[in-house]
């Protein structure tokens, strides 16, 4: 399937917007739109496994998500457990990678139990990591690194070690940022890693996300010139 194209992104990062709208448009409550968007999710990845991306992360709960009703919250938390529930064996039997960044100390235990379980589970595979950013945020994750490097004493330091006490520390940079709605903005997410990102900001909400615009994303991307500062 790679044949058809010449230039593929090593790492997509997706966020994942429009899934209440999704919803309020329906006239459904909004955890229906969150609950579609975990769908979206599951194409996703297999779209990915299909065109050999090695690595996508899905902006799943940020920092300032927190300010969200109580009921949609832990409607959110409810879809992760299952999610990672009916997907454990899938992981495995595909060879896929869990893993996630962000802060999941204040999450209900038996999630954070869940997340850590599945995570050992496929530490060891490489076709494709998949990376749920949870109680992320770009602001927060800088503040963090920087906060470690005081506290042990560092003076200096280059990119290399700053990009080292980052939660991405394993990850490479995003060649791909992909929000969806239409929305053009980052909302604190990969503020450090982004630098030198394509982006591509299609219409259509997340719910509704599927291999065809997933497709016209590897389109977009291929088109792109990227110079990195260059001529």
């Amino acid at each position: 399937m790679t044949k058809l194209f010449k230039k593929l992104p090593t790492h997509i990062a997706i966020i994942m917007d429009g899934n209440g709208r999704w919803a309020t448009k329906r006239g459904m409550p909004r955890n229906y739109g969150h609950k579609e968007g975990v769908n979206a999710i599951e194409r996703t990845i297999e779209a990915c496994l299909k065109y050999n991306i090695k690595y996508c992360t899905f902006f799943a709960f940020s920092t300032e998500n927190w300010k969200r009703s109580k009921e949609e919250i832990d409607g959110i938390f409810q879809l992760l457990r299952e999610y990672i529930s009916i997907n454990d064996n899938i992981f495995l039997e595909k060879e896929v990678k869990l893993k996630h960044i962000g802060v999941i100390e204040p999450f209900p235990d038996d999630l954070k139990s869940a997340l850590v379980n599945i995570e050992n589970k496929t530490e060891k595979f490489d076709k494709l990591t998949i990376t749920f950013a949870l109680n992320y945020g770009g602001r927060d994750e800088i503040i963090r690194g920087v906060n470690t490097l005081l506290q042990s004493g560092q003076k200096q330091i280059d990119e290399n070690q700053f990009s080292s006490i980052l939660d991405t520390k394993d990850l490479p940079d995003p060649d791909f940022i992909i929000r969806t709605s239409g929305e053009q903005r980052v909302s604190n997410f990969m503020l450090y890693q982004m630098a030198y990102s394509e982006f591509y900001f299609p219409k259509i909400c997340w719910p509704s996300f599927n291999e065809k615009h997933f497709i016209k994303s590897l389109q977009v991307f291929e088109k792109r010139k990227r110079r990195y500062g260059g001529v």
